[in-house]
């Protein structure tokens, strides 16, 4: 069976798509899609597996472990396993960026 889902229902925050894969025939993956304004991002979490964000428009700073780095549009980064990470959208445009999850569904623990 295949699925074809418009964004918006996915729509879990004001900021954020959210697709968790279980949901739609048991996908292996999940992703969030971010659409976010200047100054706002996520609390520090981690989770029991990678996470790859792909940075489509926008800048944005991740902490990921005890290294900050700032990060321009056309970047993947990868958050390894069961580090804490977070990220802030440093710029003066919209952040768009996907993060991705190698899970049918998120397993998220909040730090903060």
């Amino acid at each position: 069976m295949h699925y074809i889902i418009p964004k918006e229902e996915l729509r879990f925050s004001e900021t954020t798509f959210r697709f968790q894969g279980g949901e739609y025939g048991g996908v292996a993956g999940s992703f969030i899609w971010v659409c976010m304004p200047p100054g706002q991002g996520s609390k520090l979490h981690r989770h029991p597996y990678q996470e790859v964000f792909v940075l489509q428009e926008g800048q944005v700073t991740f902490t990921i472990g005890d290294t900050r780095r700032e990060i321009s549009a056309g970047n993947v980064v990868v958050a390894p396993a069961n580090t804490p990470h977070k990220f802030t959208n440093t710029g003066t445009e919209p952040l768009q960026m996907i993060s991705f999850h190698p899970s049918s569904h998120f397993i998220q623990e909040y730090l903060e």
